[in-house]
């Protein structure tokens, strides 16, 4: 098992929310395509640098797309908020393009937080 791929108990609580698998047609195991989206995300590497481990970078790739656009992945990021309810202690906003004259802004000037951290 990589240091990206999905523990079992992380595997429990995300198949069931996968959607079904077509009739008749052979699939590339979800699990390990599911550790390689994860191994993508986590490293940010590109798509063609997927290991081979992982299966086809096209079938994870589509993947990661056809469920994107079927709500797979709010339905996942939900249920594993709810399992652990102090992973989301803060929503960070920091990654927000700049304008291209910005880095001629004001010397001195304060920069203050755009998040702040959520209280218990």
């Amino acid at each position: 098992m990589g240091r990206h791929d999905l523990s079992d108990s992380e595997w429990a609580v995300i198949a069931p929310l996968l959607p079904d698998k077509p009739r008749g047609v052979a699939r590339v195991d979800d699990g390990r395509v599911l550790s390689g989206i994860f191994y993508i995300l986590r490293t940010g590497a590109p798509w063609r640098d997927l290991p081979e481990r992982y299966g086809p970078r096209t079938t994870v790739y589509n993947r990661y797309n056809r469920w994107a656009k079927a709500g797979v992945w709010l339905r996942i990021f939900e249920a594993l908020a709810e399992t652990s309810p102090h992973a989301l202690h803060l929503i960070d906003s920091s990654i927000v393009r700049a304008h291209q004259h910005a880095a001629g802004g004001k010397k001195g000037a304060r920069i203050t937080p755009s998040v702040s951290p959520v209280a218990d």
